[in-house]
């Protein structure tokens, strides 16, 4: 194990993830936006992003087991390559087949690879960094998502807004192939482990033991996770569907304004991950676990003022504003919780373990997304005339939850 932080190996981890996950966060951007500017229905863009989860779901903790019995650097690779081959084929069918039954499906395999792919990549840090490393390198590793984030969407959505989807396609297809050939010359320490009788057996086996480590041995992360399969549920999923309806479609902005504007509007959201993941790894000897919950509280009283400036004013740019900066807010006191609890699982967790159990923990907290994307495109078309309501009833159901969230995580020791 390296004693210090910035090893080789570590670096270019650190650099395939910055060029692979601009180019995830800028397809992301990219096929949704397509869709919704194609139908103008949040109803439609709900669902269609809502069965975009479903895979990742389902291969997240398939993607933890693979990632404790197959070479990490082996996975990134593989799956690298895969994202790039799945750009290139809606490339050249686009105009081919269905574009409504491409998109979905096309989505599906995007968040599924990136469902199997995120549990190799944290599972690799204490692989690749000792123990007193953990914060920084989580900061590190969320603070390049955030980046990533930050500038996919921006110069996706001045590059869709100007040239349309082809050229954006392009790119992202060059971002995945370049990652895959730097991934390459990583190396990761591995550790083969045996199996007992078949691949279904296995899975089950292994399946189970990161389940009652969660629920038996470390009960309170198995709490916070469910509080987090919550926010997830009633504030995230809003955030989903609500930056790309209210700017596109509801506030009265031209239309390739909007685009523009809902690019930056996702690159704030970014911007928010990055200030959080860089505050969080300044801070990290300051930062304590058990009082982690105040962020998730203030994620939660960030919310009222957006559905308040719906109802207040009519200029679009001052709700525009109110929205973008309380996204950034939200997604700031987010990274900051993230990161702390992303660190406290890998310090508990056995290193045999360790990618089971973030899979575990990444597939239940994204449980609740398919849902609510579904159940705010349908509360949005209900609500025509009066978002307002919706973004209100986040609110105020995700505060409940954050409280709750507190009050469980005041009593970690830790």
């Amino acid at each position: 194990m390296n004693q210090k932080l910035f090893s080789k190996d570590f670096t270019l981890v650190v650099i395939g993830q910055i060029i692979s996950l601009f180019g995830n966060a800028t397809i992301r951007f990219a096929l949704p936006l397509y869709l919704l500017n194609l139908t103008g229905s949040s109803a439609l863009y709900g669902t269609v992003t809502a069965c975009a989860f479903i895979p990742a779901i389902l291969l997240s903790p398939i993607g933890g087991i693979v990632a404790d019995r197959v070479n990490k650097r082996n996975i990134m690779v593989i799956l690298d390559f895969f994202t790039a081959a799945v750009i290139l084929a809606f490339s050249l069918l686009m105009n081919e087949v269905n574009l409504l039954f491409l998109l979905t499906v096309t989505l599906m395999l995007l968040y599924g690879i990136a469902g199997a792919y995120q549990p190799s990549v944290q599972a690799s840090i204490p692989a690749l960094t000792s123990q007193e490393h953990f914060m920084a390198a989580n900061s590190i590793i969320n603070t390049i998502s955030s980046f990533a984030s930050l500038i996919g969407p921006v110069l996706g959505g001045v590059l869709y807004s100007v040239y349309g989807l082809k050229p954006v396609l392009w790119v992202c297809m060059v971002c995945f192939m370049m990652s895959a050939v730097m991934e390459i010359f990583i190396q990761i320490p591995f550790r083969k482990q045996a199996s007992e009788g078949g691949i279904l057996k296995t899975v089950r086996t292994d399946f189970a033991e990161s389940i009652r480590l969660i629920r038996k041995e470390k009960p309170v992360i198995g709490k916070v996770v469910l509080s987090v399969c919550g926010i997830n549920l009633f504030l995230s999923a809003m955030l989903i569907v609500a930056l790309p309806y209210l700017i596109t479609e509801v506030l009265a902005l031209e239309a390739s304004q909007a685009n523009r504007l809902y690019g930056f509007a996702e690159g704030a959201l970014a911007a928010g991950g990055l200030a959080g993941g860089i505050g969080a790894g300044i801070f990290a000897d300051k930062l304590a676990v058990h009082k982690s919950g105040n962020f998730i509280v203030a994620c939660a009283v960030c919310v009222f003022p957006m559905s308040a400036s719906l109802v207040l004013f009519s200029s679009a740019i001052v709700n525009y504003i109110v929205i973008t900066v309380c996204s950034f807010a939200i997604t700031t006191c987010s990274a900051l919780f993230t990161v702390q609890m992303m660190s406290l699982i890998q310090t508990e967790t056995p290193q045999n373990l360790i990618g089971k159990v973030i899979a575990v923990i990444l597939t239940v907290s994204m449980c609740a997304q398919p849902l609510g994307n579904a159940f705010y495109g349908i509360l949005f078309e209900i609500c025509k005339g009066r978002e307002y309501a919706a973004v209100l009833f986040s609110g105020v159901v995700s505060l409940v939850i954050a409280i709750q969230t507190r009050k469980t995580l005041k009593g970690l020791s830790v």
